[in-house]
Formats: C-alpha cells, structure tokens, sequence
C-alpha cells in the first residue's frame, strides 16, 4: 500500500469515457485515485472529474506521482509503447483495462463482442433484440457510456460490450458468459509491430477465460478464426455460423433463411430478404445476434421482429441522401480493408469511391477485383494518398487526390451519372484530416445535405 490511509492506489492513464468512468468507479470503491493525461482533457470531463474531488493531471505525466500506484488502468489508445507504461512495467506494477477493473464489481451477465469489423453493428443488433425480449440490457464498452460507469450506477443485468483488441490487451480475468467474435482481418497492425499473428492472439483473448458453462459464437467462413481454433480448443460451447455450409450446431442457410441448430432442434429465424439491414456481412451479424439471443432465452417471434425493424448504425454503411438518382453512401466506420471490401460488395450500382486517410498496413489486393468490377472513379481524402494512388492506379482510369471533405464531396457531384452511388468508405483511419471516423462522418453528410 502506498499510503497512510492503507487505501489501494489506483492510476488512471488517460482521462477520456473510460478513464474517467474508472476513476468515479474506483473512488466509490474506496480507491485512492489519480488520473494523469498527456495530452488536454476536455472540458466535460474537467469538469466531471473536479466536481467528484479527483484529483488529476493534464499535459503531462508526473513519474512521482504515478509510478507509486498499486494498479494502473491503461486507456485503450495508449501504447504499451508508450514511456509511461514501459517504466509501469518494468517496475512490475500491474496495468490493467477498463473492462479488466470494472468487471470485479458487476454480477450481470456479460456478452462480449469483438471482430476486425462488423462488432458495433453486431453489438446494438444483439442489443436491440435482447432489450424487445427482456429488462435490464445495456450497450458499453466500446461504444457509448464507459462500462465502468455503467457498473457503478448498478442497474443493469445484462451487458452487451464491444470490445476492441486494445481492451481486450488489458485482461486478466474478464470473462463473458457469450463471446462473439465477428471476424478476422489485418487491422491496427502498427499496435502489434505489424505481427498479424499478434493482433489476431489479441481477439482471441476475449474466449480465454471462458468455462465449459459459457458459449462461444464465431464465423465458421473465416479461414484464420479456423486456422487458429485448429490449435487452440475453446473451453466454451461453440456456436459457429456460415453462409456457406450447414452445421450441426449453429446458424446457417437453407432455403434463403436463417436457421439455428441448437440443442438438436431446427428453428427456422427469418428470410433474409426481410432483414432490415442488407449485405452478406449484415447476414452474418444477424445470426450472431439471433443466437445469442437465442441462448440468453429470447423468444423466436421476438428475434424474427426485431431484425427486420432493426435502424441500423450511423456511419456504417448509412443511407444519407440520393440527389439526381445518385445514392451517397456514408460508412466512415469503414476504417480496414475487410470493412471497405464488405461496402463494395453490398453496393450494386456503379461506385465513385471517397477513400483515403492514415493507412495501418493495409494490404489492398483483396480489392482489385471489387474495384475493377464496381469502382468507376476513386477521390483520394488523406494528407498523404502515394499508396492508395500506386494500389488502384492500374485498376480505374479517374483518380482525384483531395484534402478537404468539402472538396471530395463536390467533385463526387461531378463525376457521378444517374444510378451510380457515391459511397465514402475511407479504408483506413481519419486522424490525418479529422477527430475522428464519426467527425468525418459528419463532415461528409454536411457537405452532402449542402448540394
């Protein structure tokens, strides 16, 4: 202990949703607790933070002041990598998650869903079907509210988490009762010193823990999901699905329904022409969110509604507005190559393609055959676009480099023909021109509504 009062010291890196969610958590559990960002903490959790009597740090981190901690909780933007954390662990001072910490104080059920793409959309699918079948169901994690603070409010008897690999970095103990893992492919590879074999030991963290009294849901389709669970056996229950086969236990198609085996019984879901969302990968979502509402005891009926009035989820794949028969298309979230390569496949029109922005290693071959077959002209939004230009120079003749959202917006205006779409699909992350994928997002259904 690292103070008079006998009181545990916690450190709370990062002063974002989840670090400062940790802090409030942690002081109502009797922590003593500092918060230190090196960069300026935003005004609204400023204020939170003084209002709670925290005591924090901006613009810095003051060694004296962290490296006494019993724990530290990590955000999931910070490095391993960085200064801070190195000497964190050099010194053998535990660094842990959000999650990590959180999880110790709830006895809710835990639904845990990650993926290189598709997790926020499986997540509020999985969270608009159990809220129609049950009470007490929130959304946290990586998306909304911090699960910490959720967990200090105490209201909630089932979580439904998106968990990113750098959350799921930071476990020792987490342990969903479901885990979902949507998908496989190269993404933040430059957290992982460009190993994808790493990135992918990462995802597969969130089954680690796992009894053989939870459940394990996963896309059969998946080559490295396969390649990976050939060495590693999950402890859990597994649940696959597949567009492509039927299983024994699972979901999958027959007759252009989604089916579930469960328990040697057949229940017909849904058709999927009358899911809500559209797109192979959206029908993979859904049978994600179908079993594990199925295994959480929802009703058939109420699954069946519920995926076919399901709104979606903005900047993945939205429907902002058609202007002279041309359809704009934001999905901004699309920030890997798999996510982009999904957008392109469910678009069947003609494509003027916005993409562009800081590439994490992306390899674009998977998709030159898209790009040939669908792409009519590509605008380049990013501060440096050499690579993008060079992947897709051979593949379409119009190639526009831009570095304003306004400007790559208009010229779309110009090169799209009636029936075409104009679909924003960046493939890479927003922090060259913008805050983020959502202010991105944002920016381009301005500059859209603007025309």
């Amino acid at each position: 202990m690292n103070n008079q009062n006998n009181k545990q010291r916690l450190v709370v890196l990062g002063a974002g949703e989840s670090g400062v969610g940790t802090a409030l958590l942690a002081k109502a559990k009797g922590y003593e607790v500092f918060v230190s960002d090196f960069g300026e903490i935003a005004d609204k959790y400023a204020s939170i933070l003084t209002k709670a009597g925290l005591a924090f740090e901006e613009k810095q981190h003051t060694k004296a002041l962290i490296l006494n901690a019993d724990v530290v909780m990590k955000s999931p933007g910070i490095p391993d990598t960085a200064p801070i954390v190195k000497k964190l662990i050099a010194k053998g001072v535990e660094v842990i998650s959000e999650i990590e910490f959180a999880v110790k104080y709830t006895k809710a059920t835990l639904i845990g869903i990650t993926g290189s793409n598709g997790k926020t959309t499986t997540t509020m699918l999985t969270g608009h079907v159990l809220s129609a079948g049950t009470n007490g169901v929130t959304m946290a994690g990586n998306i909304g509210d911090s699960f910490a603070r959720l967990v200090l409010d105490n209201k909630t008897k089932t979580y439904v988490l998106e968990l990113s690999s750098f959350q799921l970095d930071g476990i020792r103990e987490f342990m969903p009762h479901i885990a979902i893992l949507t998908n496989l492919s190269p993404d933040h590879l430059d957290r992982y010193e460009y190993s994808y074999d790493k990135y992918i030991a990462s995802k597969f963290r969130l089954i680690k823990n796992q009894t053989e009294h939870d459940y394990f849901i996963y896309d059969a389709d998946d080559k490295e999901i396969q390649n990976y669970l050939k060495i590693h056996k999950p402890k859990a229950q597994c649940f696959p699905f597949s567009l492509k086969k039927e299983l024994e236990q699972g979901a999958f198609i027959k007759n252009n329904h989604i089916v579930i085996n469960m328990n040697n019984e057949q229940d017909i879901i849904v058709s999927e022409s009358s899911l809500s969302l559209k797109g192979k990968h959206n029908t993979k979502n859904a049978m994600a969110a179908a079993m594990a509402a199925r295994l959480i005891g929802i009703r058939k009926q109420t699954i069946r509604e519920s995926l076919t009035n399901f709104q979606g989820v903005e900047h993945r794949l939205e429907m902002v507005l058609k202007i002279n028969n041309v359809q704009y298309i934001n999905d901004s979230k699309a920030t890997n190559v798999n996510a982009a390569y999904f957008a392109l496949e469910a678009v069947k029109t003609p494509v003027v393609w916005i993409v562009g922005g800081v590439d994490k290693g992306n390899d674009y071959s998977e998709l030159y055959k898209l790009v040939n077959e669908k792409v009519k002209a590509i605008i380049c939004l990013g501060v440096d676009n050499s690579r993008i230009v060079a992947s897709f120079e051979n593949c379409v003749e119009t190639i526009v480099e831009t570095q304003s959202m306004q400007e790559a917006v208009k010229i779309a205006y110009a090169l799209g023909d009636k029936n075409d779409t104009v679909l924003l699909s960046p493939c890479c992350a927003s922090f060259d021109l913008f805050e983020n994928y959502e202010d991105r997002g944002n920016q381009f259904k301005a500059a859209v509504h603007k025309l």
